[in-house]
């Protein structure tokens, strides 16, 4: 190939990629129409065609024929080499009406259009088409030049971008992006939900405007691992709401790069673990809780066993007072559990209260040669549902105490609880008596003690007090009646 056909390549290639008139290259190189010339328009990656005045194709080129998927007529096939053609939106586009047969009849360029061609196998090829029209040097139109840029793989990425978005809009975690200055530059409708914040709110503002003052020192960090390179995964940490609240998130941070490679910003996912965080301190209170009563059971058993000995007058009835009264703190123990499941089969969560303290108390207070060791006074009322469990349990750990270190574990020891209404107040005290001497018992709650304060307040939205007296402990508490409805 000699210069001018170098140059003319040269000035082809330049205008292709520039996407800027590359057509006063091609009218050049159609006007010198040398043999070499016509290899340079063989030669491009573009598709290529021209037609005469009427419209009839006198030459394409291979990349022209590759987009159409057949070979069409010189001199014969008019307007477009294309088997078939429509328009972006899906509809028929007649080949008498396409940009090339505007150019021709209209004389002048057609820029700015977009359609779709089909190949004879039924394969289509979205394409933005460049229909120039030719003069003679007399001014005459001779014809028309088209090259045809196809824009599958633009299609394909916008196409990919639009479902990525929508995939990101609608994400339950909130996603954002932010530059290596760490200025939020997207924002998706789960961080408006997490943070409360709209994304005209957030965009172009600095990323710390979500991190609490306590730590700002994690956002220098954060960013000098993304412009290493890193992903962070699974990063637990503190964020602030719009309205102040601190909220608990994991975070996945990763680097964003632009087509060079270049690293250039970080996409941040947030979730929200609240619930994950109650969740581990509610198991964890659980495991404590669990833990406790295992040891009480041991402690209990043991104390059982002394408790019978103390009147059994053979084996035969020591095994059977032990077994009574182990079957009677079954009993109760039952009581301390919630609702069964769903599915299964249900019982009646309702009774009164005395009759739940009656059944907590049965395991010690079998006995009665001696009078009652437990007496119940006062008011009654109906007790349902979850307040069942959390008055079973207040009941069993009072009870549990009394037998290990209280008026329980002597053979005179006893207990009396007086009930009262009191308006929309329910109350209950506990007065133990006979039991070991008592002295200075202010000292750190055991996890029993917390336990029992925290159903009261928490759970009950009530009031409870100790009180160590050398002749015995007094438990006072009080709760609102509804409360007692579960």
């Amino acid at each position: 190939m000699d210069d001018t056909a170098d140059r003319a390549a040269l000035d082809v290639s330049q205008g292709v990629s520039r996407l800027e008139n590359p057509f006063r290259a091609l009218r050049d190189v159609l006007s010198r129409s040398g043999p070499s010339d016509r290899q340079v328009l063989d030669a491009l990656a573009a598709a290529v065609y021209v037609t005469d005045a009427a419209g009839r194709i006198t030459y394409y080129n291979e990349a022209a024929a590759a987009l159409w998927g057949h070979r069409p007529t010189l001199g014969h096939d008019q307007w477009c080499g294309s088997w078939k053609l429509f328009w972006p939106d899906g509809r028929p586009l007649p080949h008498d009406q396409c940009p090339m047969a505007m150019t021709l009849k209209e004389g002048r360029p057609i820029r700015g259009v977009e359609a779709i061609a089909e190949r004879p196998d039924g394969t289509r090829a979205p394409f933005i088409p460049y229909p120039t029209p030719l003069y003679d040097s007399a001014g005459r139109l001779t014809g028309a030049v088209n090259m045809l840029i196809d824009i599958s793989d633009r299609r394909d990425t916008e196409r990919a971008a639009q479902q990525l978005s929508a995939i990101v809009e609608s994400a339950e975690d909130a996603i954002l992006a932010k530059d290596l200055n760490g200025v939020i530059t997207s924002w998706n409708a789960g961080a408006q939900r997490l943070f409360g914040y709209t994304a005209d709110e957030t965009i172009g503002k600095p990323v710390t405007l979500l991190i609490p003052p306590d730590r700002l020192d994690e956002e220098p960090k954060i960013l000098g691992r993304i412009r290493a390179g890193e992903r962070m995964e699974h990063f637990d940490t503190v964020r602030r709401r719009k309205d102040g609240s601190l909220v608990d998130i994991e975070l996945t941070i990763s680097p964003i790069r632009d087509r060079m490679g270049r690293i250039v910003g970080a996409s941040k996912i947030a979730r929200d673990i609240t619930e994950r965080r109650q969740a581990q301190a509610q198991q964890r209170l659980l495991l404590r809780e669990m833990d406790h009563r295992v040891k009480n059971l041991f402690t209990i058993a043991s104390s059982v066993v002394a408790l019978s000995a103390r009147s059994a007058k053979s084996v035969a009835d020591l095994g059977a007072a032990v077994q009574e009264r182990l079957s009677a703190m079954a009993r109760a123990h039952a009581l301390t559990l919630p609702a069964l499941l769903d599915g299964e089969p249900s019982i009646d969560r309702s009774t009164t209260l005395h009759a739940l303290i009656g059944a907590i108390a049965a395991p010690y207070d079998d006995d009665r040669s001696q009078g009652a060791r437990i007496t119940v006074s006062g008011a009654d009322a109906p007790i349902t549902g979850q307040a069942i469990t959390s008055f079973a349990l207040l009941l069993h750990e009072f009870a549990t105490n009394a037998a290990k270190y209280g008026a329980l574990s002597t053979p005179d020891g006893r207990v009396e609880i007086a009930c009262a209404k009191d308006g929309e107040l329910f109350s209950l005290v506990w007065t133990e008596h006979g039991g070991p001497l008592l002295h200075d018992q202010t000292i750190n709650e055991g996890f029993g003690s917390q336990l029992a304060r925290l159903t009261v307040t928490g759970q009950l939205a009530g009031q409870f007090s100790r009180h160590w007296r050398p002749e015995g402990l007094v438990i006072q508490m009080s709760v609102r009646r509804e409360r007692l409805a579960g």
